[in-house]
C-alpha cells in the first residue's frame, strides 16, 4: 500500500475521539508517525493501539490545552526528539453554551476563548519554527460555518471561530514565502459528540462520520498539497 506520508511526524490535537481520532488513524495509515494530544487518557490509549497496528509510532500527550505552559514545553520536546514537525492538525475545540449573548456565563466565555483561540495562538507560537524546519510543513486548523453565518445563540462559539480564522489567515500570509502551507477546514455537521450536544434532536445517521472527513485531512497535510491561506468546506469537496 502507498504511504505518501512516510517519514513524517504529525501532531493532532483533540485526538482522543471524533474527527481528531479518525484523522490520526488515517494519517498513520498513510505512513505518518503521530503525536496525539487530548485530555482523555482512555481515548488516547485506544488510539495508541490503532496507530501502532498500522505500523507507526504514537506519542501520547495527555494535556489540557488551557495549560499554555505545557504547549511551550511540548514544542521543546518535539524539537529535542525530532528537530521538526511536518504536520499540525489543530482539531481540539469546545462548543460552550448555545444561548443568547447576554446570558453567556463569563467563566464559559473565558474557557471558550482559551481553548478555541488562545491555545491555537500558543500552538503557532511554539510550533512555527518546527513546521518551518520541515521541507514541507503543513498546518490545518478546524473551523465552523458559524464563523461566517453568526447564527443567533451561537455567539460565543462563532466569535472564537471567526477570531481563529483571522489569526490563521494572517499567519498563512506571513508564511507565503516559505515551504509551509497553512489552511482551515470547515467539516460541516459531522457525527460527533459535540454535534450531538449542539443538536440533540438531530438524526445522526444523516450526517457524515469523522472517518469520511479524514481522507481530506490527509490530503491537506500531505507534501503534495500546495494551496495555502484557504478555508475549505468539506461539503464542497464531495
Amino acid at each position: 500500500m502507498s504511504k505518501p506520508l512516510k517519514g513524517r511526524v504529525t501532531l493532532v490535537t483533540g485526538a482522543s475521539r471524533g474527527i481528531g481520532y479518525a484523522a490520526a488513524e488515517a494519517l498513520a495509515e498513510a505512513g505518518s508517525d503521530i503525536i496525539a494530544l487530548a485530555r482523555t487518557q482512555g481515548g488516547l490509549e485506544a488510539l495508541d493501539d490503532a496507530v501502532k497496528a498500522k505500523g507507526q509510532s504514537c506519542t501520547l500527550v495527555p494535556m489540557d490545552l488551557t495549560q499554555t505552559d505545557g504547549i511551550d514545553r511540548l514544542g521543546a520536546i518535539i524539537n529535542e526528539r525530532w528537530g521538526k514537525l511536518d504536520g499540525l492538525l489543530a482539531n481540539a475545540g469546545m462548543l460552550g453554551e448555545i444561548t443568547p449573548v447576554p446570558h453567556l456565563d463569563p467563566k464559559t466565555w473565558d474557557k471558550l476563548v482559551n481553548v478555541n483561540l488562545t491555545a491555537n495562538y500558543r500552538l503557532i507560537r511554539s510550533l512555527d519554527p518546527l513546521l518551518r524546519a520541515s521541507d514541507s510543513g503543513r498546518a490545518l486548523f478546524l473551523t465552523s460555518g458559524v464563523a461566517a453565518t453568526r447564527r443567533a445563540y451561537w455567539g460565543a462559539y462563532a466569535a472564537t471561530k471567526a477570531g481563529l480564522e483571522a489569526l490563521v489567515q494572517s499567519y498563512a500570509k506571513e508564511a507565503e514565502v516559505t515551504a509551509l502551507k497553512v489552511n482551515l477546514l470547515n467539516p460541516g455537521a459531522t457525527r460527533t459528540a459535540m454535534r450531538a450536544k449542539a443538536m440533540p434532536g438531530e438524526d445522526p445517521s444523516k450526517l457524515p462520520n469523522p472517518s469520511d472527513i479524514a481522507p481530506l485531512i490527509v490530503k491537506m497535510l500531505s507534501p503534495e498539497y500546495s494551496e495555502t491561506d484557504q478555508i475549505i468546506n468539506y461539503r464542497e469537496t464531495v
